[in-house]
């Protein structure tokens, strides 16, 4: 058996599929676009549905893949088997073939076959194969033309060796192959035929491969039909055949799993010995983590729902058994990471969505983090109370998750460690239960209501209950954090009583700390808790004017309207966004300064990350204008100048010269925000109306980096820049790039561009010599192939093939074929770089009448898949078929002898 990495098994799949002619699909993503019966991609067939059913129409016939799949969801359920079992993931990767109406049993046994003994090396009297018991066509295949002895292939019933994608539409028989890991592996007890384990679990026979022959169309009456064109769709586990050709019993073993628990083990700073004492726990965090990386890189997010579910529970899953391994902060980012340097090369998205999948997981772990601790005490309190081995009410495990946010799975398993089961039916009916009352107040009322007509009516039906005093009081410039009131939840603009964890709803307090989104400047996020719950708000608006919501999920606890709470911002977000809100204000004053007093903002984008300033201004900004800009800009941040907001009246503002927004409406009175270079002499450096929030001193703001600069319409441009943290990031990140950079060119920092410049000089003038030997080599083999000539009727007649070469070269080799031939036709073809077949042909003028280039090369390009034309003297063309190359070129030859005949 020969020795590979998983990568290496992987990709010797997908090449020997290509070599036999089978274009290489990318693998579709694990949120299924074609198939909304589907929670996840669960096999690799599942791109290609419509193509079987006859509902799409590829431009192939043969397909090959390695698809991501997902089988973590409905009553089938084996969740609790990941980790214990060597072989259950949730997660995990599909190899396939699929012919569509092209090739049929004969092949696809053929391949499987040649691919296992040959490219992998697995020895054939350790496999063992099934058909079904009907299928004579495959029996005869594996037995008569592939040779293997018929003791080793077994007719299995439908139960093993039939498929069908519904109770109607296409379906067959399938042929498993399976590998055997010897009488030692075996866990069945069982001294019997084959098929005796094959049927009952045993670990000795693995099954490596399916091939599902589709020969048939089931209608609904229960009788089949045989499919027009029958197809082929195959599926073998990565992880399976990696752990035959890597021979270890279980697939975490393998390498496809084992940096994954190296990370974790370098984090828990446990021995080998530890780590296999606690295996369980190790190999459900390197499963889950590889689920949860690909499902965030796919766009799933946790949730409380669906896909979303899926997320949030192997999340939460993960943290829980990192806790058997005494990890007490958040740590699955940077097992992800191991996930994302295993994969990454094979799956590029998840390379370049890193930095979204480490904060997802970590926001999520430590949502759970908060509450985790009450809800695990809570949950033994209830196991406690149980007999011996008996049965956790459903209601109880249901109250768990809606407000403590603990899924079922994690309760589940926890019940069964200590000997305990769950009544998981009973869960569902109360959380049914739940979903049917949870409207409370609103009931339904405004389903039908346009939603701003709702939000109306929930602010006056408060209004009319003397909850709210008019508006919702704001304090977006005061503390941070403020003891108030809740006074309504709504979901979908609906009042409701009360919610639980996972709930999505939009809480309405008595006073709020939190900016809404105005002038460019996002919102604020951070959380509101009560004394038993909490909501992590995620976004703050108003829909109608008064009325301030806080958009969030319950992550603990059941908040209910009328209890008091506690409103705190995200201090560190805040503070970023004022960064880049007080930087925005010198960006225009130095723009004003530097491009002219003609610059007006017309649009900014103020968030934590970066900042976007829009402004008038009717031509391209230099290089040494944005240095200069940059550089003022820095200037006065290191200046650490005061900033201050006073407010005023307006007229006295504008008196005063303070900067408007443009477009913008203002009240009588305004807030004015002033950067001075002297509060003494009140010397100011900015002065602008603005209601935003701003850091106190500029020296807060910390570095500034312009990092693009261009036009959004006309006259209007835009410079995009990070302050603070980001900027600070962005310039390690320019640094090392620097650094990596000066040593691959074995230069310094300094010397980098002048050493560039003498590589781009070296390369030129290589590529000028390599052009010039070229052109050599091109006239020798000319020379050599000139001799080879044939005469008809007095005409030189060259048709030949030639070593590759550009099509530049190919009609300088006609070029010189008629400068030596008085009279003559040649054809030439080759095979060019981008390994597409290339066809020329030219004549002198002398046999115009006789020879037509054009019309020549046309039929011959036909011949490689492709088409072109030109001249009588000259034409040239492309195709598609490289292997039909010559069987072209004989067909000119053939032309060009009918021509001069």
């Amino acid at each position: 058996m020969k020795k590979m990495t998983s990568a290496e098994v992987r990709e010797a799949f997908l090449e020997f599929f290509e070599e036999m002619n089978h274009k290489r699909v990318a693998s579709s993503s694990l949120v299924p676009g074609n198939d909304p019966t589907l929670l996840f991609t669960n096999a690799g067939m599942v791109q290609f549905k419509d193509v079987f059913l006859g509902l799409d129409k590829r431009d192939y016939s043969r397909a090959t893949t390695s698809q991501k799949c997902m089988r973590v969801s409905g009553k089938h359920n084996d969740l609790e088997n990941v980790g214990p079992s060597p072989r259950h993931h949730t997660f995990f990767e599909m190899l396939g073939n699929f012919s569509f109406g092209d090739y049929f049993k004969h092949d696809a046994i053929r391949f499987a076959y040649d691919l296992l003994t040959r490219a992998y090396g697995i020895p054939d009297e350790d496999l063992l194969f099934t058909v079904h018991t009907t299928d004579d066509d495959a029996y005869a295949i594996w037995t008569e033309e592939i040779g293997v002895p018929a003791e080793r292939v077994y007719r299995m019933g439908d139960k093993t060796n039939f498929w069908q994608m519904a109770d109607v539409g296409p379906c067959g028989p399938t042929s498993e192959i399976h590998y055997d890991w010897g009488a030692e592996a075996c866990t069945c007890g069982i001294g019997a035929e084959p098929h005796f384990h094959l049927d009952n679990g045993c670990a000795r026979y693995l099954e490596i491969w399916n091939l599902v022959f589709m020969q048939f169309q089931q209608f609904p009456d229960g009788h089949r039909e045989p499919l027009p064109k029958p197809g082929v769709d195959t599926g073998m586990g990565l992880e399976r055949i990696v752990s035959v050709v890597q021979q270890k019993l279980a697939n975490y073993d393998t390498d496809l799993f084992m940096p994954i628990i190296r990370r974790v083990q370098q984090l828990t700073g446990d021995t080998d010995a530890q780590r296999e004492a606690n295996f369980v726990p190790y190999r459900v965090i390197a499963d889950h983590m590889r689920a949860a990386t690909f499902m965030i890189a796919d766009g799933v997010r946790p949730g409380a729902t669906g896909r979303d579910y899926v997320c949030r529970m192997i999340i939460r899953r993960a943290v829980r058994f990192g806790t058997k391994l005494g990890f007490e902060q958040p740590f699955l980012a940077k097992v992800a990471d191991a996930v994302i340097e295993t994969m990454g090369e094979a799956y590029p998205e998840i390379v370049e969505r890193q930095e979204a999948i480490e904060r997802t997981i970590t926001n999520e772990e430590i949502r759970f983090r908060r509450a985790m601790d009450r809800a695990l005490s809570e949950l033994e309190t209830m196991l406690g109370a149980l007999e011996p081995g008996g049965t956790l009410p459903g209601d109880l495990a249901f109250r768990l998750h809606a407000e403590k946010g603990l899924p079922l799975e994690i309760t589940r398993d926890i019940a069964q460690e200590q000997g305990y089961s769950v009544d998981e039916e009973g869960f569902r009916t109360a959380q049914a239960h739940h979903e049917a009352v949870s409207r409370g107040v609103g009931g339904g009322a405004f389903g039908a209501i346009d939603m701003g007509e709702a939000y109306s009516a929930a602010l006056n039906t408060l209004r009319d209950q003397g909850l709210i005093d008019g508006r919702v009081k704001q304090d977006q410039y005061g503390p941070l954090s403020l003891e108030t009131r809740l006074v309504a939840i709504l979901r979908d603009g609906e009042l409701v009583e009360s919610a639980s964890v996972g709930d999505h709803v939009e809480l309405v307090l008595d006073v709020t700390p939190f900016y809404v989104e105005a002038g460019g400047q996002v919102s604020d996020t951070g959380v509101i808790e009560g004394q038993d719950w909490t909501v992590d708000v995620e976004d703050v608006r108003q829909p109608v004017g008064g009325l301030i919501v806080h958009s969030g999920e319950v992550v603990e606890g059941r908040p209910q309207a009328g209890e008091t709470c506690t409103a705190t911002v995200d201090a560190g977000r805040r503070l970023d966004i004022t960064r880049n809100h007080t930087a925005t204000h010198l960006l225009h004053a130095v723009l004003r300064s530097v491009l002219g007093t003609h610059v007006q903002q017309r649009g900014s984008l103020v968030a934590p990350d970066r900042l976007r300033f829009d402004f008038s201004h009717d031509q391209p900004i230099s290089d040494d204008e944005l240095d200069t800009i940059q550089r003022l800009i820095n200037d006065a941040i290191l200046a650490n100048y005061p900033v201050s907001a006073e407010w005023k009246d307006l007229d006295t503002a504008r008196g005063e010269g303070a900067m408007a927004l443009f477009g913008e409406k203002y009240g009588d009175r305004v807030r004015t925000i002033n950067i001075f270079t002297d509060p003494k002499s009140r010397a100011r450096f900015s002065y602008e109306l603005c209601g935003g929030n701003h850091v106190t001193e500029t020296g807060v703001i910390g570095p500034f980096v312009i990092t693009a600069e261009g036009s959004v319409a006309q006259g209007i441009r835009r410079i995009e820049a990070l302050t603070g943290h980001g900027a600070e990031a962005y310039i390690r990140r320019s640094i090392g790039l620097l650094r990596d950079t000066a040593g691959l060119l074995g230069a310094t920092p300094d010397a980098v561009p002048d050493r560039v410049h003498s590589l781009q000089t070296d390369l030129k003038e290589s590529q000028q010599e390599i052009a010039r030997l070229h052109r050599r080599l091109a006239k020798v083999e000319f020379d050599t192939l000139y001799q080879q000539a044939t005469e008809i009727g007095g005409v030189a007649v060259l048709v030949a093939r030639v070593n590759p070469t550009t099509s530049d070269t190919l009609r300088e080799m006609t070029d010189w074929f008629r400068d030596r031939a008085q009279s003559g036709v040649i054809v030439l073809g080759t095979i060019a770089d981008t390994g597409k077949p290339q066809l020329i042909a030219a004549a002198t003028k002398d046999l115009g009448k006789r020879v037509h280039a054009g019309n020549i090369i046309r039929e011959a390009a036909k011949v490689v898949g492709g088409g072109g034309g030109g001249r009588p003297d000259l034409a040239q063309a492309g195709g598609k078929d490289p292997e039909k190359l010559d069987d072209a070129l004989h067909h000119a030859w053939t032309l060009v002898e009918q021509a001069l005949s």
